[in-house]
């Protein structure tokens, strides 16, 4: 039996590309051992998956827009949807919904948030869902009335400080409470370990699971949600109300999901600032930088002779200030005329595109500025360059920059999110939104072949030593072993998971890292898994690979140490049997 990983999503994997997609789909990929359950939450079900699942993974998906009916997206037999309208009367909505909806609510608005009590409710809600129909609760004209009052009690109570909302707010608040809470509707997942990609709303199902079967919860943080939410509210002209409500109900989701993980792994030391401010315990931090595969970006090939290039890999978004990075390309021309800037990457926000492709017409750049698209091929499109830019106004780990310290390009970002760590002083770090400095950095760079190239070696020696895919993958792996024996008392059969298959998992991945030649990390996996369960029949074999690691490494005294060990251990089972014939 393999071990089994809930990996829940929200607004990425498998259906946008983008730095969390590819991190969620080298962890599917690359990790053979585990079977994957993907449960991604998506804006509404009739998007297409950009990436295919390997046969180790199966999708669940929980569209938040786009149904009529709470349910559409599950597989529940019709007779049961039927049977459950019927059961939701006026009379159970009052006495048994119109309660847990009141402390729903009031949880979600308050300033003074209580995660634990927030994870009960949620965890009595998803079990009213399961005898009674979701729509039916929700859009009753009691819940409506209630609702209402309620709004009108918070905004005269001066602890809430809620804005007076209008007709429209109301309803859009509380259609929001309906959609994002769907999730309540689900099943609740059977895995081993749930690892959730956000402090977000696709937390929720690990946290029922957390609750209902005590399966341990690891969290990824690529950017910090909350503080994502403060930027993107800053940007949409919401009414106050709404502004004051929807951040009031992230930060309750954000402070449930710290609450009951086990274990938060930001891509970068930046993240950690916010989440121990925000209460995670320091404890539950262990920092999992982003790593990529150093055979597929390889290092410096030998360019035709072409226009100097800056190349930027990013998606079309205003979050990555490709204007500001316009801006730089006309401050570069002036002093390199021939400069070429390539940007790769789909458009994500169609209307931010139309503005770019409008400044660079202003600017006279169409020669100069060139949108390539979305690349298939990521090591020709940083290899086709002299220089790696990135503008972004927020970041968390960004795979760009690794990708591009990897193929032994030289990099100039902006000081956001991690990036100042991925670089260290391999690169150049600039104010984001200042298009001058950045274009001084460029210019410094594309005029300066021996600067680029020794930045550059720096660049891909850093990546190897600290950023690569086989470091990601070992300790993702090392998280869900030992938050897998957490979740079973080390080993019983509560989780379904014996110490046996624990050892096979450690071997297995100890024989990819063998493989890979990481001999010294393959090494250790030996070590652990020869812990776990020393008198194995296995035990003699698994000591022999171990005793061939260190020959690779050159410590050839522990090695015929552990050769010794082995033939002990053979000649003991050979005694017992004979013992026991």
């Amino acid at each position: 039996m393999k071990l089994t990983v809930m990996l829940s999503t929200e607004g990425t994997y498998p259906y946008f590309q983008g730095g969390v997609s590819t991190w969620c789909d080298i962890l599917v990929r690359k990790l053979k051992t585990i079977d994957y359950v993907i449960f991604s939450v998506v804006a509404d079900p009739f998007i297409t998956p950009q990436f295919e699942l390997p046969a180790h993974a199966r999708l669940t998906q929980m569209p938040l827009w786009g149904t009529e009916e709470a349910c559409e997206h599950l597989t529940t037999p019709f007779s049961q949807v039927y049977l459950a309208k019927k059961r939701t009367t006026s009379a159970v909505i009052k006495e048994r919904f119109i309660p847990l909806f009141r402390e729903l609510i009031t949880e979600l608005t308050v300033l003074e948030k209580n995660p634990l009590r927030l994870g009960a409710l949620l965890f009595e809600l998803h079990h009213y869902f399961q005898e009674y129909e979701y729509k039916e609760s929700f859009k009753s004209e009691l819940t409506w009335d209630v609702y209402k009052e309620m709004m009108a009690e918070a905004c005269r109570k001066p602890g809430l400080r809620l804005p007076e909302p209008d007709i429209y707010s109301l309803i859009q608040s509380l259609g929001w409470t309906y959609r994002f809470f769907n999730i309540l509707n689900n099943p609740i997942p059977r895995a081993h370990v749930s690892h959730s990609s956000a402090a977000a709303f696709c937390g929720i199902p690990s946290v029922l699971a957390k609750i209902a079967n005590k399966t341990p919860l690891l969290l990824t943080e690529h950017g910090v949600y909350l503080r994502e939410q403060y930027l993107s509210l800053s940007k949409r002209g919401l009414p106050p109300f709404l502004n004051t409500f929807l951040i009031r109900m992230v930060s309750s989701v954000v402070g449930l999901n710290y609450t009951y993980a086990d274990q938060v792994s930001p891509v970068c030391e930046y993240n950690t600032r916010w989440e121990t401010k925000l209460g995670v315990d320091p404890g539950k931090i262990n920092v999992i930088y982003n790593g990529v595969d150093e055979r597929v970006f390889q290092g410096a090939r030998e360019r035709a002779v072409n226009p100097p290039t800056v190349v930027t890999v990013a998606r079309i978004d205003p979050n990555k200030d490709i204007l500001t990075l316009i801006r730089a390309a006309r401050l570069v021309k002036q002093q390199v005329p021939n400069v070429r800037f390539i940007i790769h990457g789909s458009v994500a926000v169609q209307d931010y595109y139309v503005e770019c492709l409008e400044l660079r017409d202003k600017l006279d750049l169409n020669e100069t500025v060139i949108f390539a698209g979305h690349t298939t091929d990521m090591t020709a499109a940083y290899q086709s360059g002299d220089v790696i830019a990135l503008s972004s106004m927020t970041e968390a780990f960004p795979y760009a920059v690794v990708e591009g310290m990897m193929t032994e390009k030289p990099v100039v970002a902006t000081d956001v999110g991690g990036i100042s760590e991925a670089l260290g002083d391999t690169g150049y770090i600039v104010t984001p939104g200042s298009s001058g400095e950045l274009a001084d950095k460029l210019v410094l760079l594309l005029q300066n072949p021996l600067l680029r190239e020794r930045l550059g070696k720096q660049a891909r020696e850093r990546a190897l030593r600290f950023l690569t895919l086989n470091k990601v993958l070992e300790q993702h792996m090392k998280s869900y072993i030992q938050l897998a024996l957490l979740g079973n008392g080390g080993g019983s059969a509560a989780s379904g998971v014996s110490t046996e298959q624990l050892q096979k998992l450690h071997a297995e991945q100890a024989y990819i890292l063998m493989s890979r030649g990481y001999y010294q990390e393959a090494a250790g996996e030996f070590r652990t898994a020869l812990r776990l369960n020393p008198g194995a029949v296995s035990s003699p074999v698994l000591i022999g690979d171990l005793a061939e690691c260190y020959s690779h490494l050159g410590e050839h005294d522990r090695a015929r140490l552990e050769l010794e060990k082995m033939k002990l251990l053979m000649k003991l089972a050979v005694v017992r049997k004979k013992h026991t014939a």
